[in-house]
Parts: structure tokens; C-alpha cells; sequence
């Protein structure tokens, strides 16, 4: 037994030695040399110690500080600027309305006086027989002067030459010139009603046709209000055409006229309320409100027109309602005038497009019609061709120089 033990601890002891003897040969095994350090490239070269040999200059042309890319130079680099603050459209300043009927009185009378012109004709004949007063008649039915008021001037004229006896062109340019200025009147009120005496703002309600120019024409009278030295706030309430209300804030924008506007399709008395509502709280002078171009072959839509006038009215009464028609649709735009009238109580007229082939004597018709004075007329496609109606300037564009 004793054996035993003695041979396993000799055992022991033998293992313990052979296993020191492989830990210390293993740390006495050199151990694998470092790789090689790389070239630091942006440390600066070492300085050059005393005794070094001086290193030989290297023959190589030397290059001028010009041709030295140095950091940051080469291709200029461009720097974007941060993109400009969207600049507000500039307000202008439009023309005065006074006067304006006479200087596009040329442009008038180029289109018009074809009606002058064939009158004086046909009354400058040697004998003036029932054929030549046919033709009168036709001239001036022809001109879209109407039936009654033709007939009354012509009825007039036969008196007045036959007590004349001989007829001059300018005793006949004369008597014709009178006689148109009757059937036009000079003593209807043709201005523009915004200043009423004991409140602000004025209010105007626009009305009239598709296709008649009554948005654009609403735009052109903020021009005309604003150069007169009113100041204007615009009421979109045509929300049926899509282009209408930014068509409307554009013409505002031009002369600095705040617009209100609603949603596409929304209620258009709701915004004319609305844009009353905020004329009183601004304080300006005049609002006018554009209304959806209605047919008036539509009740529904006529019904509608009505109730937008009654809505505005209960703020305070409308001082205008004007029915914008288009000269060159001849008497169909009585018939236009006359549906108008019978809704919302027309007090003014502007005629549009009464240059090109448009035929003058619709201003007498539609005033025999409705017995509603003609206002304003548009001359042109220019933002200041809209002008107050002046009977005198219009009959002489008429009979021509």
C-alpha cells in the first residue's frame, strides 16, 4: 500500500517538473518582430542634425506662385444664394376716369361713325323721298337703334328738314347731332353711386351674362374707383367659374384692392355678406361684388341672383347694381336687360366691346328699354379703357369729324 502511494506521488512530482519546463521554454520564445511603420506623409520633414551632409539640389524648373495650386484654388467654386423673398406685386397707379371718353374717342368714332356717316349721306340728297327716309330708317335699325326710338328720330328729322328748306353739311350735321343727343339724353344721371352721405362703405353689385367681360369688367371699375382716390374692397362671389375669383384678386392686386374670396362652388351670398362685412371693419370707400355670370334663361339661377342682393342688403342697401352687356349681341342683350331688371332692379348699364364691329345705337335702345342710363363703356382690351359714358363725346364719335 505504501508503495502504491510513493509511486503515485513520485508520479505527481515528475508531471509537476516536465510541466514548469514547457511554460519557461515557451517564455523564453522570442516573440514576432513589429511590422514595419509607414512613412507618416503629413508629418513635416525632420529637421537635418549637425554634421549631415547637405542634400544636393535637385535640377528641376521651379514654378511660379501663379502656377501653385494652392488649397481652396483651382476651378472657381459658385456659391448658390439663398433664392429671393417672393417680391409683392407692384401697386400702380391708373389714369384719371375724367376725361378718358374723349381720348379714346378715336377709337369710338373709327368703329361707330359708319352710322354718322350713312345718315349725313342719305340727308344730303337733292330730293329726299319716301325711298331715302326707307333708308334712313334701315341705317338706323340696321345700327341697332331700336324700333320706337328709330321712328321717333326719323318722324323728327322729316320735320325739321322740310322747314329748312335748303340743307348745308353743316346745318345737317348739326340737326342730326341734336336730334341723336335727345334719343342718347343729356339729362340722365350717369354717375357712378359709391359715396353715400351718411355711411360707409358704397356698395356695388355687379351683374350680367357669361361671356359679357363682367369679372374683368369689375376689375377695370376698381381701376377707375382707385384713380379717383377711393379706396376698394373686391368680393369674389362668382364661385361657379374656377378663374373668376383669382382672375378678380389679380386685378385687385394691380391696385392695391383687398379681395375676398370662398371655396370653389360655395355659396356667393355668403362671400358677398362676407366681403360687406369686411369693407365696414376696414373702412374703405366703395366694395363691389362680382356675381356669377347667370343666363338668364335659368329661374334657378336668376332666384339666386336675388337672394345674393338681399343677403348684402342686410348689411345696408346696395347703391348700384350695374348690368354689364356686351354691345355686339344687338337686341338680344335687351332681352338680357329686361330679365336683369325684373331681379335685382338694374340702376346702371356698362357696355363692353363697344369698339371693333360694334353697333352705337344699342346705347339708345337698351336706355328706351329700361329707361336705365348707360354708365360706363369699355373701349378696349386695356385695363384703362373702361370710361365713364359721356352723351356729348359718344354722339360726336357717332357723326365723325
Amino acid at each position: 500500500m505504501e508503495t502504491i502511494i510513493l509511486a503515485v506521488v513520485i508520479a505527481v512530482v515528475v508531471l509537476g517538473a516536465l510541466g514548469g519546463l514547457l511554460i519557461t521554454s515557451r517564455l523564453k520564445k522570442p516573440l514576432p518582430p513589429p511590422p514595419p511603420s509607414k512613412p507618416d506623409l503629413t508629418a513635416p520633414p525632420a529637421e537635418p542634425h549637425v554634421g549631415d551632409e547637405a542634400e544636393t539640389p535637385r535640377d528641376e524648373q521651379r514654378r511660379t506662385i501663379e502656377e501653385v495650386d494652392l488649397p481652396g484654388g483651382g476651378a472657381p467654386t459658385t456659391v448658390e444664394e439663398p433664392p429671393a423673398a417672393e417680391k409683392a406685386p407692384e401697386i400702380e397707379i391708373p389714369e384719371p376716369s375724367a376725361g378718358r371718353l374723349i381720348r379714346l374717342r378715336t377709337r369710338l368714332s373709327r368703329s361707330q361713325n359708319a352710322l354718322g356717316k350713312g345718315l349725313l349721306t342719305l340727308l344730303s340728297r337733292e330730293h329726299l323721298d319716301e325711298d331715302t327716309w326707307e333708308e334712313i330708317e334701315d341705317t338706323l335699325l340696321t345700327a341697332d337703334v331700336g324700333v320706337q326710338p328709330t321712328q321717333e328720330l326719323v318722324e323728327r328729322l322729316r320735320e325739321r328738314v322740310k322747314v329748312l328748306g335748303t340743307r348745308t353739311p353743316e346745318e345737317l350735321r348739326g340737326l342730326l347731332r341734336e336730334e341723336l343727343l335727345k334719343l342718347v339724353g343729356t339729362d340722365m344721371d350717369r354717375e357712378v353711386k359709391t359715396e353715400p352721405e351718411s355711411r360707409k362703405p358704397g356698395i356695388v353689385m355687379v351683374v350680367g351674362v357669361n361671356g359679357t367681360g363682367k369679372t374683368t369688367t369689375t376689375g377695370k371699375l376698381a381701376r377707375v374707383l382707385v384713380a379717383d382716390g377711393r379706396t376698394v374692397v373686391l368680393g369674389a362671389a362668382d364661385t361657379f367659374r374656377a378663374a373668376a375669383a383669382d382672375q378678380l384678386q389679380t386685378w385687385g392686386e394691380r391696385v392695391g384692392a383687398y379681395t375676398v374670396r370662398g371655396p370653389e362652388a360655395g355659396d356667393p351670398a355668403s362671400v358677398a355678406y362676407d366681403a360687406v362685412k369686411e369693407g365696414k371693419e376696414m373702412g374703405v370707400d366703395v366694395v363691389l361684388i362680382d356675381t356669377a355670370g347667370r343666363l338668364h334663361t335659368k329661374t334657378g339661377l336668376m332666384d339666386e341672383l336675388g337672394k345674393v342682393k338681399r343677403v348684402v342688403e342686410k348689411h345696408a342697401p346696395l347703391d348700384e347694381v350695374l348690368l354689364v352687356l356686351d354691345a355686339t349681341t344687338g337686341q338680344n342683350g335687351l332681352v338680357q336687360a329686361r330679365v336683369f331688371s325684373e331681379v335685382v332692379d338694374i340702376t346702371g348699364i356698362v357696355l363692353t366691346k363697344l369698339d371693333g364691329t360694334a353697333k352705337g345705337g344699342i346705347v339708345i335702345a337698351v336706355q328706351n328699354e329700361l329707361g336705365v342710363p348707360v354708365k360706363l363703356i369699355g373701349l378696349g382690351e386695356g385695363p384703362d379703357d373702361l370710361a365713364p359714358f359721356d352723351p356729348e363725346a359718344f354722339v360726336d364719335a357717332l357723326l365723325g369729324d
